[in-house]
């Protein structure tokens, strides 16, 4: 990973395709690590990464969309997916993760992308999970709500993602409305007692809609 004073990239080959790709996207995460959103310039990024910024340009149309790719990178993604026997504990234990996150300096970053990102649609669906807002994250969400149907918790109609996605829909909106430093977990116990769990549970009795 090149250091911050490197400065231009030493003579070699040159660097083209994945292996250019990655040294920019490298370069990007070290630059949101240290400095957050409004410290990522691609100017900055070009000059970590030993390239200019054209060689970015071709890549991101603009410093957000290089933002959501080298967060993707930085923070990485849960995959695994708990598995307690209960739908209740299962999504309380991956709101909880999600709240692990957020309240982080990840978060943080998270937290600036999402409001640069403003409403492009693609980049804020980038960043929809907790993690990185991909969607191995929320599979996560409907392999819980699948788990849930198969030991009769919910039937099939609960397996909806709007339903999959309302919890974490409702841990963000705590952030990003309320401003919070970090949510407390009596408020992720309400989200799926008072929310998730009634919103299942009314589907599979044949009250959802879809």
């Amino acid at each position: 990973m090149p250091e911050a004073g490197d400065g231009p990239r030493r003579a070699g080959a040159r660097r083209r395709g994945a292996v250019l790709e990655d040294a920019i996207l490298r370069a990007a995460a070290e630059v949101l690590a240290e400095s957050g959103v409004a410290g990522l310039t691609m100017d900055e990024v070009a000059r970590r990464a030993g390239t200019n910024k054209n060689a970015i340009y071709r890549r991101w149309p603009d410093r957000v969309a290089l933002g959501v790719a080298a967060y993707r990178r930085l923070a990485g993604a849960e995959t695994t997916v708990p598995d307690t026997g209960s739908l209740r504990d299962d999504a309380l234990e991956l709101l909880r993760r999600a709240n692990s996150t957020w309240s982080s300096p990840y978060g943080e970053i998270l937290r600036g992308l999402i409001a640069a990102a403003g409403g492009t649609p693609g980049l804020l669906a980038e960043l929809s999970g907790p993690e990185t807002g991909g969607g191995a994250y929320e599979a996560a969400w409907t392999a819980v709500l699948g788990r849930a149907v198969s030991r009769g918790e919910a039937t099939h109609r609960a397996l909806h993602p709007r339903v999959a996605s309302a919890p974490v829909a409702l841990l963000r909106n705590e952030y990003l409305a309320r401003g919070v430093p970090a949510v407390p977990d009596a408020v992720l116990v309400e989200i799926v007692d008072e929310v998730f769990l009634p919103l299942v549970h009314g589907r599979s009795a044949g009250r959802g809609t879809g």
